[in-house]
């Protein structure tokens, strides 16, 4: 009889795991409690479908800090080519793009999404929506409440109902988000079985900042083009490291600045304001530009024009950028108009964050299921037999494809750990386990 899997959460690393366990014979059946699969996924390729990123391994892999010593045997597993390979073999070829990021041809999440669910279903795996799962009963089944509510019928496929199973793999998501699915109400499952969760943070969020009503009001969804960011003070106290300066683009919003400059230093200064209060970051208008050749420009226009007209024909900036300039004054100074000093505050416009923006707003969340509760093949210390996989386990990474590749790889992963654990149990004989 083949071994029986559940898994729990039909995103891309539950989905991940129910393809490796399904072509190792196992009867897989996912459980997902929202109407449709890989919404996360889906949600994610309504920009375009950053799978993964093309830079060198050693140094992909720095991109998850203090989380890099135990997943990278997991990203080692299913590298980014690997993933790009898996993409290309459902007939989603990939491009690398100008800043190394790798996407579908398509620039969609809904084709390659198609793809899958059809290899799936070759693959026998039972994908069961508005299946909301609900713990374990006394006999270890999993407890789930289907489409029904409370009513059971029939097989115990609808209504609240349990499912037996030889192997749990539960794959729910983080906290942020969570009208796509993922909103952290499993913690209090796992906690109730005495298992250790880190509280949820957000990550690759947006930041409230000092600047006036009136300029977040104006510019508000204004980018910030072609900048470069910089924690001020640096290095901090984990050590900022060569990511410390970020060259991209951010945006004005209502509360203060958010896009995928910030997002990369986003972990930094949340940890910083949780120390001290505040963070300062420093915005570079011109990071092609040496200072000494801003203030040498600056220099070159007549002393009469306005500060908007001077530095507009001196340096290009638009009137979100002049508008910045006076926002990073003290309280009542306006900028200087010596050439010198008015370059050095180009190049370096303070910004004073205040606190991240809400969980919900947040592209992804830090925190989950803490490292010390799985063993090295994901699976929980405290409860045999049950892995973990994805965003729920406590790590972080920047945008970029990072985020991702660690959700296809850990699910890999602990697709692998339940193999070998169920050879353990002489439940079967995978070759493919060490």
């Amino acid at each position: 009889m083949r071994p029986a899997i559940v898994i729990v959460g039909a995103g891309p690393a539950g989905l991940a795991a129910a393809e490796r366990l399904a072509e190792a014979g196992c009867a897989v059946s996912v459980l997902e409690r929202m109407p449709t699969i890989g919404r996360r996924l889906l949600m994610a390729g309504r920009g375009g479908l950053n799978l993964t990123h093309s830079e060198p391994f050693d140094r992909f892999v720095t991109r998850y800090g203090a989380a890099r010593s135990w997943l990278e045997p997991a990203l080692r597993g299913f590298a980014p080519d690997d993933l790009r390979r898996w993409a290309d073999g459902l007939g989603q070829p990939c491009f690398v793009g100008s800043s190394g990021r790798v996407f579908p041809l398509a620039m969609k999440a809904s084709p390659l999404l198609r793809a899958w669910r059809a290899r799936l279903d070759a693959l026998g795996v039972r994908l069961l929506t508005r299946h909301d799962w609900t713990g374990w009963d006394e006999a270890g089944r999993v407890r789930f409440v289907g489409p029904q509510g409370d009513r059971p019928q029939g097989d115990g496929m609808r209504g609240e109902g349990t499912m037996p199973a030889d192997a749990v793999l539960l794959a729910l998501g983080g906290a942020s988000r969570p009208r796509l699915g993922a909103d952290g109400r499993w913690t209090a499952l796992l906690e109730e079985a005495g298992i250790g969760v880190a509280p949820f943070r957000p990550a690759n969020c947006g930041f409230v900042t000092n600047w006036s009503r009136e300029f977040c009001d104006r510019f508000a969804g204004t980018p910030l083009r072609g900048i470069a960011l910089m924690l001020d003070g640096v290095p901090d106290e984990g050590g900022a490291g060569e990511d410390a300066r970020v060259r991209g683009e951010a945006v004005v919003t209502r509360r203060g600045l958010e896009g995928g400059a910030v997002y990369a230093l986003s972990a930094r200064l949340r940890e910083r304001i949780a120390r001290h209060g505040t963070a300062r970051l420093m915005i570079d208008l011109r990071p092609d530009m040496a200072c000494d050749a801003v203030a040498g420009r600056l220099a070159r226009v007549r002393g009469r024009e306005s500060l908007s007209n001077l530095l507009r024909k001196a340096l290009r900036l638009p009137p979100v950028a002049v508008a910045l300039l006076r926002e990073g004054m003290p309280h009542g100074e306006s900028p200087p108009r010596d050439a010198v000093a008015l370059a050095r505050l180009v190049k370096a416009v303070p910004v004073v964050a205040t606190a991240p923006d809400s969980l919900e707003r947040a592209i992804s969340a830090a925190g989950g299921v803490r490292r010390a509760e799985i063993d090295a093949r994901f699976m929980l210390r405290a409860r045999p037999g049950v892995f973990v996989a994805g965003e729920m386990l406590d790590w972080e990474a920047p945008t970029g494809g990072y985020l991702l590749q660690a959700c296809f790889a850990t699910g890999h992963a602990a697709a692998g750990g339940v193999l070998d654990w169920l050879q353990e149990q002489g439940k079967g004989r995978y070759p493919s386990c060490p």
